[in-house]
């Protein structure tokens, strides 16, 4: 992924943080010919390796688990709040549009998960992980029978992590236009800009980097 030192983040506890609270992600693949793509929750082990390990499910019946067994690298993206970032927001003139967001690429090499008790369990650990604070918490408790019927359509799949790039792109390159636009966005009517404006008052200040106003 393209990224500015500016826009670069690397601090471990900041990108695990990332990938706990934007877990729907992207896993890409590619079989030699053409990419695939699937949009799974993801369950982040972060003691499992030097840099953490991923894991999640897919059903049989997609084909993209088969190319875990060719051993290649695979790329699964989380992304965060983003936003239109206008130049009227801008004290300092001329400007131009952009976008700000934010971004975690992961590599690795998918491994599927062949182990009867181990699959359990990871399926386990990741209802346990997405039940916490909901109404009515399931335990996740079910028939035996049931349980492995289910698990005979689906495929358990880990990734340990022996790549992380972050991109956090909120206007570090504009921190004296920066306040203008934190206000602007804090009061859209839409929540996503809200969230923007409220990454932008975490990361900043920044040091000032000039930079293209270029949304990549």
């Amino acid at each position: 992924m393209h990224s500015p030192d500016h826009f670069q983040i690397d601090d471990p506890a900041t990108l695990a943080a990332f990938i706990r609270d934007h877990s729907f992600a992207t896993i890409v693949t590619h079989d030699g010919t053409r990419s695939h793509a699937t949009h799974v929750p993801v369950l982040l082990e972060a003691g499992r390796g030097p840099q953490g390990t991923l894991v999640f499910h897919l059903a049989k019946a997609n084909p993209q688990w088969r190319h875990f067994e060719s051993g290649s690298e695979g790329l699964v993206i989380f992304t965060g709040p983003h936003a239109y970032i206008s130049p009227a927001w801008y004290e300092s003139q001329p400007a131009v549009p952009t976008w700000n967001y934010t971004a975690v690429h992961v590599y690795g090499v998918p491994r599927l998960v062949t182990d009867h008790d181990r699959f359990a369990q990871m399926l386990y650990d990741l209802i346990e992980n997405f039940e916490v604070g909901k109404e009515g918490r399931w335990s996740g408790e079910m028939p035996e029978e049931f349980r492995d019927r289910l698990m005979n359509g689906i495929v358990g799949v880990e990734i340990e992590i022996t790549r992380i790039e972050g991109k956090f792109k909120l206007s570090q390159n504009r921190s004296e236009d920066a306040s203008g636009v934190i206000a602007a966005l804090a009061a859209s009517s839409n929540q996503t800009d809200r969230e923007v404006a409220e990454w932008m008052a975490r990361v900043l200040p920044h040091p000032h980097s000039p930079s293209s106003e270029s949304p990549g």
